[in-house]
């Protein structure tokens, strides 16, 4: 019984991954490529800045600041800090 047991869930597990491996197909291409595009615009920024450009992104996403600011202390103890990291902020 045992046996039978540990070869249906042999099986099930095969078929399974196959499923997995049978529908990821098709976005492969595109996961690749949008981690690519991803990884691109992080190296250009961390570059920009390295070489003293000013980083564009800020412009557009000050308007985001409020919104973010009521997040902050949440992903500030998240991450294990009693005080906000940064000396501009102060939410505790």
């Amino acid at each position: 019984m045992k046996e039978t047991l540990s070869r249906l869930k042999y099986w099930y597990q095969r078929a399974s991954a196959a499923g997995a491996e049978y529908y990821n197909a098709p976005y492969r291409a595109a996961i690749a490529r949008a981690q690519r595009d991803e990884d691109d615009l992080f190296m250009l920024l961390v570059f920009g800045e390295m070489m003293g450009l000013p980083n564009p992104a800020s412009w557009y996403t000050l308007e985001l600041q409020p919104l973010l600011l009521e997040r902050f202390h949440d992903w500030h103890t998240r991450m294990g800090m009693e005080r906000s990291p940064l000396d501009g902020v102060r939410c505790c």
